[in-house]
């Protein structure tokens, strides 16, 4: 099994963003092994970081955006997909403002960045991710599969509405293919979409120096296309960087018809689902733990409660503190604990067992489940006293419950939640599950708390 990889010394580049047009300084830094790739907001106050994970994705119109609290970073793609391409599975990038320079438009620059830093192996073993099963997503005229496979590979087909410049490539991904066949492909629009990006607050650094324009059957750019089929190629550039917010390297073959970076995201949604269900069936069926007895004089004293401010808990750890398992387990992971305050996200795909039944046809994730999931955030949360571990919460009552928006198939739900009252054995909180920034339920939750 190959080493973990990560960069030799620091590297930087200054431009502009493409979607905010601002002008940014951004330097990649080496990082420890199982750090990921994090992106670090230097001009914020605290220098808040968000890993490169697919939780944290909260907008996907025409480019990817990471979002973790009250910080963004738009447009992440080309930069992960550089870092992936060349199979470098831990850096910081640092910016100084909310979206990486787009240089020329393709993930060339990126790429000479890393190479200038140097790539040196790590101790710790790299642990690649193998497809089980085949999935497939389709919205629409977008298809998504992926099959198993012992590469890394992707074939693509793109084209707009209208079938123009309809393109097909395939490659089995390498850092040798990646670099020669990938990397170079520049982002691209329609000539006919301009009004409509600029309108909405995009492309506001977007020239032809950084991107191709196609209008009707001209291909506009200010230099020749760098591949005959340039176009896809850089679908499959966008492919690479979405998939790598899975955070491990991925071993099987991508089929993509029209692909687009919300499709990427759903499929990204699924192959995490996939990766996940061999950890929950095993805690699941595996016997519950012994009790254990009070140490003896001098023995190890017991392990720290996991639930205290600063922590972020994963499926394994949140399975630990709940006693929910598969399909009634509604969070998939603790991003944040501050004081009575607690955010925990849920990754809503196709294949949770209510929307068969919850519409067929019209998918919803019921508005009782995301009650459930406010009140299992708040269970954990009543943990953070040392005389509450291992009690169980159970669900009293709710008042004030409002559903304001419906959630679908490929949303993340951030749940955030805060304790209004303890006394005793029973809790209050309030909580309220937001999907890309906007709230989409509410409610006010009393529990209590009991002996397992």
């Amino acid at each position: 099994m190959l080493q973990q990889q990560t960069l030799r010394r620091t590297a930087s580049f200054a431009g502009i963003g493409l979607h905010s047009g601002n002008r940014v300084n951004m330097t990649f830094l080496p990082a420890p092994a199982n750090t990921g790739i994090r992106f670090r907001r230097v001009d914020l106050e605290g220098k808040p970081e968000i890993e490169a994970r697919i939780e944290h994705v909260t907008e996907t119109n025409r480019s990817t955006t990471l979002g973790k609290g009250g910080t963004k970073i738009h447009t992440v793609e080309h930069v992960l997909a550089a870092f992936a391409g060349l199979e470098v599975d831990n850096a910081i990038v640092e910016l100084d403002s909310n979206e990486p320079p787009i240089a020329d438009g393709s993930a060339r620059e990126y790429c000479q960045m890393i190479e200038t830093a140097g790539i040196v192996p790590q101790a710790e073993q790299r642990e690649p991710y193998a497809v089980t099963t085949p999935l497939q997503l389709q919205n629409g005229e977008t298809l998504m599969s992926v099959f198993p496979h012992d590469g890394f590979k992707i074939t693509c087909t793109s084209a707009d509405k209208g079938g123009r410049f309809t393109q097909f490539f395939s490659v089995e991904l390498s850092p040798e293919t990646w670099a020669a066949e990938i990397s170079h492909a520049r982002t691209f629009c329609f000539f006919e979409e301009i009004e409509y990006l600029y309108k909405n607050g995009m492309i506001k650094g977007g020239s032809l120096e950084n991107a191709v324009m196609i209008r009707d059957d001209a291909v506009l750019t200010n230099e020749p296309l760098r591949y005959d089929e340039e176009f896809v190629r850089h679908k499959i550039l966008d492919i690479v960087g979405d998939l790598s917010l899975l955070g491990r390297p991925l071993r099987g073959h991508i089929m993509a018809v029209k692909p687009s970076h919300q499709s990427n995201c759903d499929l990204a949604r699924a192959i995490n689902e996939q990766m996940l269900k061999p950890l929950v069936a095993q805690q699941t069926f595996s016997p519950p733990p012994l009790a254990r007895s009070a140490p003896a004089h001098g023995s190890q004293a017991p392990a720290e409660n996991p639930v205290r401010d600063g922590a972020m808990l994963d499926v394994m750890q949140v399975m630990q503190i709940l006693p929910h398992r598969h399909p009634f387990l509604m969070i998939d992971k603790v991003i944040k604990i501050e004081g009575n305050k607690i955010t925990a996200l849920k990754n809503v795909s196709i294949g949770e067992f209510y929307f068969e039944g919850h519409f067929p046809g019209h998918p919803i994730m019921p508005g009782v489940l995301q009650l459930e999931a406010i009140a299992q955030v708040a269970g954990i949360l009543m943990m953070r006293q040392a005389e509450n571990a291992g009690k169980l919460a159970y669900f009293m009552a709710a008042e004030n419950v409002k559903w304001r928006k419906p959630v679908r198939p490929g949303d993340t739900i951030l749940i955030e939640v805060e304790l209004t009252k303890s006394r005793g054995k029973i809790g209050k909180a309030r909580g309220v599950c937001t999907v890309d920034g906007e709230p989409v339920s509410e409610a006010d939750v009393m529990f209590m708390l009991i002996d397992r």
